[in-house]
């Protein structure tokens, strides 16, 4: 199997799957041409979030790493009108982007954007007293991965379900750690997982156009 071959099974499922949309297209196509990092998920896995949230019932959800508003989209769209989503993204170039493409989304009523590194704005969330949330996605830098699962768990309730994009890093997951920060920081929340008595995870390998990676899947319990 090559990359060639799964983005080939890619673009024939999601012509088939996943509707043509522009707003999300723009949303992706203006990242690109701005300069920014092709770093957001991919239609399917966008898909992914906004089944889950639907699924889940989700009422409020908390996302770290907002990037273009490609996923938040995805995530906003899956709320009810009452419903409420908190992004946050330290990059400012990213947060402006996002902004416009939400607002032409026509979402921008349901999502409440915060600018800054995601551990100094994640304390402020909780001492506003938000969540707790329905539903988190965590897709920011790799190293710090086991500290946003930290605040994540702490602004979750039973049966919320905590996303996180992007842990096995093209295999590298496997790797010894010192390799690289960010192997070490995926390895580290594995092992808080495997030793956390209050979620049961597990991760899932991906490949696709985004390449070869994956994602973890938490619910928390009592």
């Amino acid at each position: 199997m090559s990359q060639e071959q799964w983005t080939a099974v890619d673009s024939y499922t999601g012509k088939l799957l996943i509707p043509q949309d522009t707003t999300l297209e723009r949303a992706s196509r203006a990242s690109r041409e701005a300069g920014l990092p092709d770093v957001e998920v991919s239609p399917h896995q966008g898909k992914l979030l906004h089944l889950l949230a639907r699924v889940h019932g989700a009422r409020t959800v908390l996302e770290i790493g907002t990037f273009s508003g490609y996923s938040t989209i995805w995530l906003a769209r899956a709320l009810p009108a009452d419903g409420k989503l908190i992004t946050i993204e330290s990059g400012i170039l990213f947060a402006k982007a996002a902004a416009a493409h939400i607002e032409e989304a026509g979402l921008a009523h349901l999502v409440d954007q915060r600018v800054g590194k995601a551990l100094d704005v994640l304390p402020q969330l909780a001492a506003e007293g938000a969540g707790p949330f329905d539903l988190c996605f965590i897709d920011a830098d790799k190293p710090g991965m086991p500290e946003y699962f930290r605040w994540a768990l702490a602004l979750s309730r039973p049966g919320s379900v905590i996303v996180v994009d992007n842990v096995v890093l093209g295999g590298s997951l496997v790797e010894s750690a010192g390799t690289d920060p960010a192997v070490d920081g995926a390895r580290a929340l594995h092992d808080m997982l495997a030793a956390e008595p209050r979620v049961s995870a597990t991760t899932v390998q991906t490949v696709g156009a985004k390449g070869y990676d994956g994602f973890t899947l938490a619910v928390v319990g009592e």
